[in-house]
């Protein structure tokens, strides 16, 4: 009964929240749709208001940021979901353990499952040790799946042998911590443009091209974490998604605000498709002509399903679900049932949805997702003579304060 009642919950939070995400994006109309848009309004204003008290605490100093005395890489966005963060991240993190650095990624772990609430009471009941902060990889081996770590954490962990994947909300106790267990001399903070507990030497700042800002409103009525001009406090802007083309209004806006930025614009190709839940690969040409479904939980699917088209896949069925979606057994089960009925050939998916089927699903028909890399268009010449540019400057960085001595609560 009470599982049934949390079920039914979460599907009317899931409703109401993809009822939220077409109103930002201008998907319905309506009176009682423009009512909802001047709430989300007035209530942008005030996170508007929140963001601009707590830079100005961090700029006077009120609220210290933490040096840890290694190298510390940001990487994030002005907005929320859908830059493709994660392969710029997989790619730095990659280029970076294989010119000798010992690297660890440090992420919040986003939606993956948290620790009971008993054990967290209990905890403060007893004066305990507080929670150490989920390894996600220590570099050699896998220590949890995606349920636990959340869905990059662990896609991470699963492409990058070699380099450290560590999870907590407290990204500074989680940078000490794989400072003192691991030994790392570099940290990358995956989608922390907005964590300044943490002072990073390098903000890497990733805009979609596709769509920048959005409507240009804070959350909730927009997309907008922050506002615009916060493009100042990126060391590099990378424009992500970009087709080759090079976006002058888009680079303009970018150097109002950053004065003689170094803009870097990359696109997200993809590579081939690899079996879910298997070995196998299949080259990109095998989508020609063939007919296909199609499911995603991510916040832009549009491009992915544009990849799958200009591949010339004919997608006969598709669905979406809301980013971070956890399919169920009973949702795989309808989806691949009609796809079954229709006679199609395939079916594929998306990287990050693909960590969240379970390993004991079997989908009966051939099923793959779409693996996609990072390449450099336009600002240097390749990425590695990015990272080289970013992380390995001729002059060497030196640190203006002392290494952080202690966790941070």
């Amino acid at each position: 009964m009470i599982r049934h009642l949390r079920v039914a919950l979460d599907n009317k939070f899931e409703s109401f929240e993809q009822f939220t995400i077409d109103v930002v994006y201008g998907r319905r109309t309506g009176r009682l749709v423009t009512f909802y848009q001047c709430l989300l309004f007035l209530l942008s204003k005030i996170f508007s208001a929140i963001v601009q008290i707590r830079m100005l605490l961090y700029k006077n100093r009120i609220l210290h940021n933490n040096y840890l005395g290694c190298l510390v890489v940001v990487v994030g966005n002005l907005t929320v979901g859908g830059t493709g963060k994660t392969p710029v991240v997989e790619k730095f993190a990659r280029s970076l353990a294989d010119r000798g650095r010992n690297v660890a990624i440090l992420s919040r772990g986003y939606k993956s499952k948290k620790e009971p609430l008993w054990k967290v009471w209990w905890r403060m009941i007893s004066h305990g040790e507080p929670t150490p902060p989920k390894v996600v990889s220590d570099g050699k081996n896998i220590l949890l799946d995606s349920h636990h770590a959340g869905d990059e954490p662990y896609m991470l962990a699963k492409n990058l042998p070699g380099v450290v994947v560590v999870v907590d909300k407290n990204r500074v106790k989680a940078g000490f911590f794989a400072i003192k267990k691991f030994g790392v001399d570099t940290l990358i903070l995956d989608d922390g443009f907005q964590y300044l507990r943490l002072k990073g030497q390098l903000n890497l700042l990733l805009i979609d091209k596709t769509n920048p800002f959005g409507n240009g409103n804070l959350l909730p009525r927009g997309i907008l974490r922050e506002p615009v001009k916060h493009i100042r406090r990126a060391s590099y802007v990378f424009i992500t998604k970009s087709n080759g083309q090079r976006d002058y209004e888009l680079e303009s806006l970018v150097q109002r605000y950053k004065p003689g930025a170094e803009i870097i614009d990359c696109a997200h190709r993809p590579q081939y498709l690899h079996e879910v839940n298997g070995t196998g690969r299949m080259e990109l040409s095998a989508l020609q002509g063939k007919r296909i479904g199609a499911f995603s939980g991510i916040a832009v699917p549009e491009s992915f399903e544009r990849f799958l088209w200009d591949f010339g896949a004919e997608v006969r069925y598709n669905q979406r679900f809301l980013d971070h979606h956890r399919f169920t057994e009973k949702e795989l089960k309808q989806m691949f049932g009609r796809v079954k009925v229709a006679g199609l050939d395939m079916v594929v998916t998306t990287e990050k949805d693909a960590v969240r089927i379970s390993p004991d699903f079997t989908p009966g028909i051939p099923f793959y997702y779409l693996r996609l890399e990072v390449d450099i268009l336009n600002g240097v010449a390749d990425f590695e003579e990015a990272v080289s540019r970013i992380c390995f400057p001729k002059k060497k960085m030196r640190s203006t304060r002392p290494p952080f001595q202690g966790g941070g609560a």
